[in-house]
């Protein structure tokens, strides 16, 4: 691990929240899980046979993430992995309708992760929003329950909507209303595109969703006319290199299109999708990025500064952010 990248402040904007527990607060709700159990059941291996095999990992985590008092471990582990990572602000997302098995109402979620998350902040000092994500196999009425718990936070640690899980196996048509209200209301919007379908997934999404942020976004690089409308259009790609390879959405970590989005001039950061079902932290998303294409601080710089440009939260937060990033990295 180069130690001067593992040591200087980052930004995250891509992360799952069920997707990234540790195995301390794992044994804390379930105390007869063994090590051995965690690593097989919540961590991914280097090569799923694609997208769905990978999300697989994150049902395990979401069954421990169904009471209040779980949300809010989960929460301020995660808070703590972020603050170990030197990470300064972060985007957390998860789908409230997920956690509602035990009896909990989708507000009661929502909630319960908001105040988990002013908690962690106090606590670790890693300043943090929460993007609430719908899914590709739901139906639209839970697309539009949602979008509007985003709206009945706002002005809260909620900052933001998404569409997250198997984009090859789900058109787009019954989200559509949801994001068309997401607009309408002026909220902030990321939607997945571009990781398990190539493209024309990421053209549909634009057109449809009206993001100002791709999750992923990798596979835009299959098509000339996309890049240079994402550069146009200043849309920002959250990259996720690691992730990437374990999804089959790319064969190796060599051949990852990061550089390329990077060179050709697109709004991108880099990011860890999903902690531990990648075992991964940010530091080496970095360091994989040097060892393969030969990053440096420059590169850095203008991510962090990218992934503040295009965060959903206030300008006077990004300011003293980018004070933060600008300092550590002259």
């Amino acid at each position: 691990m180069n130690l001067a990248f593992s040591t200087l402040p980052k930004i995250e904007l891509h992360l799952h929240l069920d997707c990234s527990l540790s195995y301390e607060v794992v044994k804390q709700i379930n105390p007869s899980i063994s090590y051995e159990t965690y690593r097989n059941s919540f961590v991914a291996p280097p090569k799923c046979s694609d997208l769905a095999d990978y999300i697989s990992r994150a049902v395990n985590g979401i069954e421990l993430m169904q009471t209040k008092e779980e949300l809010r471990l989960v929460t301020l582990d995660l808070f703590q992995q972020l603050k170990a990572d030197n990470v300064i602000y972060a985007e957390i997302r998860f789908a409230p309708l997920l956690h509602v098995q035990k009896g909990l109402t989708p507000i009661e979620v929502v909630q319960t992760v908001n105040d988990a998350a002013t908690e962690g902040m106090v606590e670790t000092g890693v300043e943090a929003g929460v993007i609430l994500c719908t899914l590709r196999h739901f139906e639209e009425a839970e697309s539009m329950e949602t979008v509007r718990l985003v709206e009945q936070f706002q002005g809260t640690n909620v900052v933001g909507f998404d569409i997250a899980s198997d984009e090859a196996g789900y058109p787009i048509d019954k989200h559509v209303s949801a994001f068309n209200y997401a607009k309408a209301k002026g909220l902030n919007i990321t939607a997945h595109a571009g990781e398990a379908k190539g493209a024309d997934s990421v053209w549909e999404t634009l057109q449809h969703f009206h993001p100002t942020r791709i999750g992923h976004g990798t596979r835009s690089v299959e098509d000339h006319r996309l890049l240079d409308f994402l550069k146009k259009a200043n849309i920002h790609l959250e990259v996720c290199p690691t992730s990437n390879v374990q999804t089959n959405v790319v064969d190796k970590l060599e051949n990852h299109p990061a550089d390329q989005i990077y060179r050709h001039g697109i709004s991108m950061s880099v990011n860890t999708d999903a902690r531990t079902i990648s075992d991964t932290t940010l530091a080496k998303e970095y360091q994989i990025l040097i060892d393969q294409f030969d990053w440096g601080k420059a590169h850095f710089l203008r991510c962090n500064l990218e992934a503040i440009e295009h965060a959903f939260t206030t300008e006077e937060k990004k300011a003293v952010l980018k004070g933060k990033i600008m300092s550590a990295y002259q």
